[in-house]
């Protein structure tokens, strides 16, 4: 058995678990928040059968998808009264970063 652990965009979850659904996975969600861009994510933990671990990364590829956005940078005054603010910048965002673990014990209780 495995543990799978997607950490994906908020806006990339509703799609991703739609479909986890339609193909019978059951998952657990927990909101959380990235450090760099410090917006909303979704991080499931997915158990599946060994065999099944392929069938989730496709789903996961399928729905998580890059792209670009403008990020605003997040930038504390450096001294009081003093505020720098660099420019805007593009960064990539979405897809997925995924965790794959060996499950040593499994129980539903």
């Amino acid at each position: 058995m495995k543990l799978i652990i997607a950490i994906v965009q908020d806006e990339d979850t509703p799609a991703l678990t739609d479909a986890l659904i339609g193909a019978g996975h059951r998952f657990t969600r927990v909101s959380t928040t990235g450090s760099f861009l410090r917006t909303g994510n979704s991080s499931l933990l997915i158990g599946v059968e060994n065999a099944d671990v392929p069938a989730v990364m496709s789903i996961l590829r399928r729905t998580c998808r890059r792209r670009t956005q403008v990020a605003v940078p997040y930038s504390p005054a450096l001294e009081p009264g003093l505020l720098y603010m660099p420019e805007n910048f593009e960064v990539e965002v979405g897809g997925a970063v995924v965790f794959v673990l060996d499950v040593a014990r499994f129980e539903r209780l």
